[in-house]
């Protein structure tokens, strides 16, 4: 009973993955998770509360995996700069990625405080592992200059998430260049 209760809920992140994917956080419902897995809409409330109940599993699922694949490509990086550039480049190749819609999602209004105190939490174990690259860098303020670097990637995820008119891979240049040079370019 336990592996069927563990198959149908990874059934259902599979699901709300896919949703997410498709049309954003306004497609993640019940009933839309319900026809996907084949499950009674009823059923989709035994494993969770609500729909930041989703959100929130699965970016405990998919956070880790995500930050960890930032994690190898900075460590197969040479040198301080480049590891900052890794850190740039392999969070905005990931934006595609069907496990990345869900860590998008978190800013979803729905969320009670409790799971976005969570997610900043992870989000900053993110942030934090620039930090020593920046210090190598001479960064007077390494902690500072990452969550700024943080948020420069946050709005190029953004910009690539809302169909920019310019092709991923120049945001991804620029977001490089603005992380690397500031905006001098």
């Amino acid at each position: 009973m336990a592996e069927h209760r563990t198959m149908q809920r990874a059934a259902l992140l599979d699901a709300a993955r896919s949703l997410l994917s498709e049309g954003g956080t306004e497609a993640l419902t019940f009933p839309a998770l319900a026809e996907r897995t084949g499950l009674a809409r009823s059923s989709v409330y035994e494993y969770f509360r609500s729909r930041a109940a989703v959100v929130e599993e699965l970016c405990e699922v998919d956070f880790p995996v995500w930050a960890g694949e930032v994690e190898a490509a900075m460590a197969a990086a040479d040198g301080a700069e480049a590891k900052v550039e890794a850190y740039v480049r392999k969070q905005l190749e990931l934006v595609g990625d069907r496990r990345h819609r869900a860590v998008v999602a978190i800013s979803a209004s729905e969320l009670d405080a409790g799971a976005r105190e969570k997610i900043r939490a992870a989000h900053g174990g993110l942030v934090a592992m620039i930090v020593e690259a920046l210090e190598e860098m001479g960064h007077g303020q390494p902690r500072l200059a990452a969550m700024l670097v943080q948020g420069v990637v946050d709005a190029a995820v953004r910009r690539i998430e809302f169909g920019a008119a310019e092709d991923p891979s120049v945001i991804t240049d620029a977001t490089v260049s603005v992380a690397l040079r500031g905006v001098r370019g």
